[in-house]
């Protein structure tokens, strides 16, 4: 996956967990997504990179105080 194409996916994902989430409140929304993708730096295959970051922010999202 170009690094162009995971960047939009992982705007998108921000985008849909904002509306899914919006009591969170999009900054807080966007930190997650952001320290979820970070958390794969460095790693060679990309190919899933968004779905594991949308998993695990979503994760936190649903747990996280409202």
């Amino acid at each position: 996956m170009a690094a162009n194409d995971e960047d939009q996916q992982i705007k998108e994902l921000v985008r849909r967990l904002t509306t899914k989430f919006p009591a969170v409140g999009a900054g807080t929304v966007a930190d997650i997504v952001h320290d979820a993708h970070r958390s794969f730096d460095g790693r060679p295959v990309r190919d899933f990179i968004p779905l594991l970051v949308e998993r695990m922010a979503a994760r936190r999202l649903t747990t996280a105080p409202q």
